[in-house]
């Protein structure tokens, strides 16, 4: 016989499904679930958990439960697209607003991820990425200036992948990525909309030409409400003998 919390949690599911829940809305409380499906409150914590692992809710300290929306925009682990080219799949309104831009020494802590010397010159660029009127993303840039030079505001809030490959004539081929899940700072407070939120989901790009040279290091920081995270992997036929 299956177990009570796991039937709780495939109905609750599939009411998030149909619309019955709608995203962005408060669930029930615990208190009014077990009231409802005559059990503890354990058992309701157990079908809450496995429904905010499988993105169906993200629980809110003080708030509740919220609901997510299924729909939310995709964004490929294992591909290296700029937010430009991610926003024409989104359908809703996009921004991008740069809030510093500087050129300066790399210092110690960057030039450690770019594996260059201390005094040489890399843009700092932090950009702020709206979704829908809301702050959602927050990408700190830092680009060896020699590999790319000319870089400008402006260019910035366009495209920097998009300048370049299309201005520059230079080929952007791959990229290694990490990610972790970390209570938001100062900064991600001050520069996103993340009332209510106590995570954020951190990306960190390293990103090379075609010729292997290191120019790019980015950390995307994440509301981990608007993404979902996708990859397709594929069983190496070697692990099948």
């Amino acid at each position: 016989m299956q177990k009570k919390y796991l039937l709780i949690y495939e109905e609750i599911a599939q009411q998030i499904r149909e619309g019955h829940f709608h995203p962005k809305t408060i669930l029930p409380s615990e208190n009014e679930f077990a009231d409802r499906y005559q059990t503890s409150r354990e058992t309701i914590r157990k079908a809450l958990n496995l429904l905010a692992q499988n993105g169906f809710i993200q629980k809110i300290r003080g708030k509740g439960s919220l609901v997510l929306d299924l729909k939310r925009h995709q964004f490929p682990i294992s591909g290296l697209i700029s937010f430009k080219e991610l926003a024409k799949n989104m359908g809703g309104k996009t921004k991008t607003t740069v809030d510093g831009f500087v050129l300066e020494q790399a210092g110690t802590d960057i030039a450690k991820e770019l594996n260059i010397v201390n005094e040489e010159l890399v843009w700092k660029v932090k950009r702020v990425r709206h979704i829908d009127e809301e702050r959602v993303i927050l990408d700190k840039d830092f680009i060896v200036e020699k590999q790319v030079p000319g870089l400008s505001r402006q260019k910035c809030q366009n495209s920097i992948f998009e300048y370049i490959e299309q201005e520059l004539k230079k080929q952007i081929s791959f990229a290694k990525k990490e990610f972790t899940v970390e209570e938001p700072n100062e900064e991600d407070r001050e520069l996103l909309d993340m009332e209510g939120f106590h995570a954020i989901v951190i990306v960190k790009n390293y990103i090379y030409f075609a010729d292997a040279t290191l120019f790019q290091y980015t950390e995307s920081r994440h509301r981990p409400d608007k993404f979902r995270f996708v990859d397709f992997a594929r069983r190496m036929d070697s692990q099948k003998k």
